[in-house]
């Protein structure tokens, strides 16, 4: 028998505050992530074998433009809620934890930022 509180007994066992908005947060990315790839997906099916000029003037359009940016940063976002779940449970140093999390999360944004450049250089017709 402990002479502890429940509250006492789980302190420094990990934050009881933000768990759930993180959880939240995966599920919510992971249903617009599910619609975007359909869009996707679909839009590609549908452009079929036409080319890069059909594919450059779909992408052209100020929707599909809008909708291809936020399906990298939707991607980009549900990647690391991910990726920090699994270094959290997985890596026990928490300097070696912290680096890797560092690390992580500047790749993410490195690759969020290549994504949407490139769909806005596409979408603006510049040339590479």
């Amino acid at each position: 028998m402990s002479l502890r509180s429940p509250l006492g007994r789980v302190q420094g066992l990990g934050s009881a505050k933000s768990g759930s908005s993180h959880w939240i947060s995966q599920r919510v990315t992971a249903v617009a992530l599910t619609l975007l790839g359909i869009w996707f997906v679909v839009s590609l099916l549908t452009l079929g074998g036409h080319g890069h000029e059909r594919v450059t003037a779909w992408l052209g359009s100020p929707l599909q433009s809008v909708l291809a940016v936020l399906f990298v940063l939707v991607a980009a976002w549900h990647a690391n809620l991910g990726l920090q779940v699994i270094v959290e449970d997985y890596v026990g140093a928490r300097g070696t934890r912290v680096a890797v999390l560092v690390v992580v999360k500047f790749a993410l944004i490195v690759a969020a930022v290549a994504g949407v450049l490139a769909v806005l250089r596409i979408a603006f017709g510049v040339a590479a």
